[in-house]
This record gives structure tokens, C-alpha cells and sequence, in this order.
């Protein structure tokens, strides 16, 4: 691999390369993007990863070719403490907001002895914490040069450091927000590096759709309303009726909320293909879009000769354009445009126009930019498609034309896995089918000691395994060795992790972690902490999504096979991403169990087994057993007899 990356370096090419588990990717780019000496931009998925890869790969790589290189870490400005908008928050907190009037005090605290400013370093601190936005800016609402902390702005100090830098390490999503906005100092960077890398370059496309489409959420209405409130009252006190400006907006983003017509408790996507979305009454729904759309213009009427009054106000007055123009284009997309449109109800509301892939972009706005082609492009990931083409990522990035390469783990998953699908599970369309995978998760878990982590693919079975489970688990005779149940949504993944780790150790209980959507990936527990994955279904895309939905009638309205050309391919990559968490090294032993007899008994299950790693095969059930006591029998963190 680093071979072929030294070439596409020389060549000023395309390169997509997947690299299986243990093939040392990362090494494997850095060490030429180094050696070659020119500046190089690397993009992650996630703030997680490209903390690990600033902090200890990355050294480790210089450190061991002895070549000294100016690095940066160059995250999203949300992630940055934002000086003015700190020192805003006390006219914008409530008195009875206690809790968060205790926070603000931490965090100023904490802002006199920062260099950086990045929020992660603030202990104790929850990256979901109600505080942040508080203190923190967006591209809505970020002043820009007319700042009075311009200056001194953390997010210009990290621009600053990147624009020396020789390695700048981004995120997905801080690279697309500059495609889409052009603004937030990466589009500097681009035309001066010769190569950029995308790691984890599966995830491109789905984080791609959000920042290329347009969103309206009742989160940015009611930002807008407190700060219109807030930034008036102190800058323009007496010019304009500032609470009933706020007031009309918070009203119009909570109509429009009930227009819906569901319950506040309810939460999904509801798909909006023509007039209304689906089961909402079309005229109702016309007329809360039509006064949302009068409460921004009002709005927009009030802040006019005003917003001159402070740099705050003038950017209250250019977001409210803004979402006005935003609101428009949801309501009216292009005619034979290639998007899906919907509406997703959760804490708030939020309206929702995405282009179905991100090829003709990419193309457009990234690779063919001025400066673009003179530069070397590596796409790499451990899962990229089921095909040596690794067609299901180059179509939807539009990279036809580009050199693939397909590097295979050094691991020995012959001896190292075994697979096993229960040939007597019900089938995943009967009602008892995860009460079964419960019931089969918890015993086979108990067997081991814990070590376990249940896959499922909806956040509904999560919660019917984990409540089986809990319960189970209290009806122990005290006294007796009991494995704790850990949830996706208890605590921060991180943080989840972390507890499982430590109940894998010598003389800890044991654990099992039972989650869905983003543990399929960047779980990383090498060694005898993880020894057992179980995943309920086969990972097919819920064809009631909006955007599934859009993808599937675009596929059919070409006159493809939706299963052939989507759904399976989807349910390929993210099957291997799901039993990629069990082998970590080459020490690691364990089994994967895929509850869906679907794996055996229908033809394209042959296609799915295909692209998993080559396990030995586990036929019975008294196999299982004995595959789970031969664990118990050679793992030396065993912490105490089976359950």
C-alpha cells in the first residue's frame, strides 16, 4: 500500500485503496506523504480519530523515520471556545438556569489558561453538554473579522498554525462544511498541498449529502429568536420591539412543529416527496410554511437600518436572510433534480433537501478545482465495496476512473474466528426474533464471562435486548457472578468503551455492551476484552428512509435493480464493517454470530459470506459451545467461572 501510494504521489493521481484490518493504513500513507516532502492535507471521520492520528501516529511515523515535520490539527469552529460568544452567554442565561451558570464559570476559568481553546480539553465536559453552544460559534453565527476578539480567536490561531503547517489532520465534516461554504480557512489549504488523504473514506458520501443539501431546523429558528432578542436589547434597546420580533419567530418555528400533527414524543423521518410530508395535511402545512416564511421577513424588515447598531446584530440580520433563502429552497427544489426531501422529527424539527450522492459535486467542487489537478488524491478505508472495482464507493464519489487497490489482512482468521449462524433462530420478520437473539446473546455471553458486543440495526431492538437483558441480570441470586449490561445512550461512546474495557480486566465482573448505528465502526478492543460480536440482522438500509426511499426510485427510474445496485451492496459493506470489531490483532480470538438465517439459506448470502474475512465455519449449536469454552479455556484475563 505505501508503495502504491508513493506512486500515486509521483503520477498526481487517484488512488482508492482498501486495506483490511492489520494492514497498518495509516502508517502506510504517512510514511510516503512524508518521505515526499510536500504538504499534505489528511481528512478523518470523526474529532476521535483525528485526535489519535495527531496525537500518536503521526508522531510515531517522524519519530521513526527521523524526519521533523510542522503538524497541525485543524478542527471544526464549534469545537473551539469562541471568546465573544463566552462573554455574551451571561446576558443570554436565564437566572434559573443554575446549572448552566455553574458550567459558564468552569469554562472561564478554564479559558485563562488555554492555548488551544479546543472545548475536548475541558474537564468533564460532555460533547453533548447544553453549554456548548453557548460558548462556542457556528458559521450562523460567528462574527468574522468584525469579532472584537478577532485577535485573539482560537479558530484564527489554528488556521494560523495550519497555514504553516507541513500536515494538516481535518475531519469529514469540516471539509465538506468548507465545500459547502468556502469560509472556513481549508479552502486555503487545498490549492497549496500536493496531497490530501481521506481516511476512513467510507463515510464520504453520507457526511457529504448533509453539508451539499440545505437544512432548516427549529434548533437555528430559535437561536435565531434568543439572539435577536438578546443582541437588541443590548445594541438597540428602544428602536424596534425586540420581544415581539422574537416572539413571532419562536411562535411561527413551534406551529409549524404542530402542523406535523404527531405526538411531541414522536421522533423518525416522515418523507416529504410532493405538497406535504407524508400523513400531514397539505393546506395546514402550506399555511405554518407561509408564516414561518412572513416571521423571517418581518423579521428581516426589523433588523433593517439597525444592524449597523453592532457587528452582533449585523450578523442576526445576514442569518435570517439566510435561512429565509433556505427555507425557499427546500420548499421549491429544482424540477428532475437529483434529491430527496424530508422531514425528521427528534428534539425539535428539522426540514431536510440532500442531493442522493455526492458524485457530481465531488467532481465539480473538489477534484476539478483550480489547483485540483495537480494534486494527489488517496481514498483509503478497511471497507470500501464487495468488488475488486470497489464500485460501491467510486460511483457514489464519482471515482470511476481512479486506481483501486485492495489490500487484505495479514491476520489468520481460520485460526483466529469462527462464524456462526443459528440455524434455528427465528427468521428476522417474526415478531420473536429479538427476544431470541436476547435470549441466545445473554447465554452465550454468560459463557465466556462477558466480552460480548450485540450489533443490532435499529435503536428499537437496543432498547428490547438491553430491558431483556437488565432484567436477567437483576433477577441474579445476589452474591453470584453477574454481567453488567452497558446501552448505547447511557454515556458518550467513549466513555461507554472505556467501561466496557475495564470490566474485561482481571477480576471485573464482565460486560455486555449492546448498541446499534455508530458502534458498527470505530470500536477499536484488541486483546480479550471483546471475544464475542453478535449482530441481530443482516445490515440492509431501511427502505421507509427519505433517502433510501429517493435512492431506490432514482435506481428504478434508470431501470436498475434497487436490491442489486443498493441495497445489497450497503448491506456488504456495513456487515463487514460490523464483524470488522472482533479481530483487532494478530493475537486476538473470537467469535462472530449473525443472527439471520438469511446468511445461509438465500443466494445472495453467498455474496455477503463473500466479503467477510474467511472464518471456520461453526455448523451446530454444541459447536458454539464449544468454541465459547475453548475462549474461556486459553483467555488469561478470565475473570472468573462462566456464568
Amino acid at each position: 500500500m505505501a508503495l502504491a501510494v508513493a506512486q500515486a504521489i509521483d503520477r498526481r493521481e487517484a488512488l482508492v485503496v482498501e486495506a483490511g484490518t492489520g494492514v497498518g493504513k495509516t502508517y502506510a500513507y504517512l510514511a510516503p506523504a512524508l518521505l515526499s516532502g510536500g504538504r499534505t492535507l489528511i481528512s478523518t471521520a470523526t474529532k476521535a480519530l483525528q485526535d489519535q492520528l495527531f496525537g500518536r501516529d503521526l508522531p510515531a511515523v517522524c519519530r521513526a523515520l527521523g524526519l521533523p515535520a510542522r503538524t497541525a490539527l485543524l478542527k471544526g469552529r464549534s469545537s473551539y471556545l469562541c471568546l465573544h460568544r463566552m462573554e455574551q452567554a451571561r446576558y443570554l442565561l436565564e437566572p434559573h438556569e443554575r446549572y448552566l451558570h455553574q458550567w459558564l464559570d468552569r469554562i472561564e476559568a478554564w479559558s485563562r489558561q488555554t492555548q488551544s481553546g479546543d472545548m475536548a480539553e475541558v474537564p468533564g465536559l460532555d460533547e453533548r453538554a447544553a453549554i456548548l453552544p453557548l460558548v462556542t460559534s457556528t458559521r450562523e453565527n460567528c462574527l468574522g473579522s468584525q469579532c472584537p476578539q478577532f485577535r485573539a480567536c482560537h479558530v484564527n490561531q489554528a488556521r494560523r498554525e495550519a497555514m504553516a503547517a507541513d500536515i494538516v489532520v481535518v475531519n469529514h465534516h469540516l471539509f465538506f462544511a468548507d465545500v459547502a461554504v468556502r469560509e472556513s480557512g481549508v479552502a486555503e489549504l487545498l490549492p497549496a498541498v500536493e496531497l490530501v488523504v481521506f481516511d476512513e473514506a467510507h463515510q464520504l458520501n453520507e457526511i457529504g449529502v448533509q453539508f451539499l443539501g440545505v437544512q432548516v431546523s427549529s434548533g437555528h429558528l430559535l437561536d435565531l429568536a434568543r439572539d435577536t432578542l438578546a443582541h437588541g436589547l443590548q445594541a438597540a434597546r428602544g428602536l424596534r420591539d425586540w420581544s415581539a420580533l422574537a416572539a413571532g419567530l419562536e411562535r411561527a418555528a413551534q406551529d409549524l412543529r404542530l402542523a406535523i400533527g404527531a405526538d411531541r414524543r414522536s421522533t423518525g423521518k416522515r418523507r416529504w416527496h410532493n405538497a406535504a410530508p407524508e400523513g400531514v395535511d397539505a393546506a395546514e402545512w402550506a399555511a405554518a410554511l407561509d408564516a414561518l416564511a412572513d416571521a423571517l421577513d418581518h423579521l428581516c424588515d426589523g433588523l433593517h437600518g439597525v444592524e449597523e447598531h453592532s457587528p452582533d446584530l449585523a450578523r442576526v440580520a445576514q442569518r435570517a436572510h439566510e435561512l429565509a433563502q433556505r427555507l425557499q429552497a427546500i420548499r421549491e427544489p429544482e424540477v428532475d433534480a437529483r434529491v430527496a426531501r424530508w422531514v425528521e422529527l427528534g428534539a425539535g424539527l428539522r426540514l431536510v433537501l440532500t442531493p442522493l450522492d455526492i458524485a457530481e459535486a465531488f467532481q465539480t467542487k473538489v477534484l476539478a478545482r483550480d489547483g485540483a489537478p495537480s494534486t494527489t488524491w488517496v481514498f483509503t478505508s478497511a471497507t470500501l465495496g464487495h468488488d475488486d472495482a470497489l464500485s460501491w464507493f467510486t460511483e457514489l464519489v464519482g471515482l470511476k476512473d481512479a486506481r483501486t487497490l485492495r489490500v487484505a489482512s495479514p491476520f489468520d482468521y481460520a485460526a483466529q474466528a469462527a462464524l456462526y449462524v443459528p440455524p434455528h433462530m427465528p427468521a428476522p420478520s417474526d415478531p420473536g426474533h429479538t427476544d431470541a437473539v436476547a435470549h441466545a446473546a445473554w447465554g452465550w455471553a454468560g459463557r465466556i464471562g462477558g466480552r460480548t458486543l450485540v450489533l443490532t440495526t435499529t435503536l428499537r431492538a437496543v432498547k428490547r435486548i438491553a430491558d431483556a437483558m437488565t432484567g436477567w441480570a437483576e433477577a441474579q441470586v445476589p452474591g453470584t457472578s453477574v454481567l453488567e449490561v452497558l446501552v448505547q445512550g447511557q454515556a458518550p461512546k467513549r466513555e461507554l468503551l472505556r467501561q466496557f474495557e475495564r470490566a474485561g480486566l482481571p477480576g471485573a465482573r464482565g460486560a455486555v455492551l449492546v448498541a446499534s448505528a455508530s458502534f458498527w465502526e470505530g470500536v477499536d478492543l484488541p486483546g480479550d476484552v471483546l471475544q464475542l460480536v453478535v449482530i441481530d440482522k443482516l445490515p440492509f438500509p431501511p427502505p421507509d428512509d427519505p433517502l433510501v426511499e429517493a435512492r431506490t426510485r432514482q435506481i428504478e427510474h434508470e431501470g436498475g435493480s434497487a436490491f442489486t445496485r443498493y441495497f445489497l451492496p450497503e448491506a456488504a459493506v456495513a456487515l463487514k464493517q460490523g464483524a470488522g470489531r472482533l479481530i483487532r490483532s494478530e493475537h486476538d480470538r473470537g467469535v462472530l454470530v449473525v443472527c439471520d438465517v438469511r446468511l445461509r439459506r438465500m443466494g445472495y448470502g453467498r455474496k455477503l459470506l463473500a466479503g467477510l474475512p474467511a472464518m471456520r465455519s461453526v455448523e451446530s449449536d454444541e459447536a458454539m459451545w464449544g468454541e465459547l469454552d475453548a475462549l474461556v479455556t486459553t483467555t488469561s484475563t478470565t475473570a472468573h467461572p462462566p456464568v
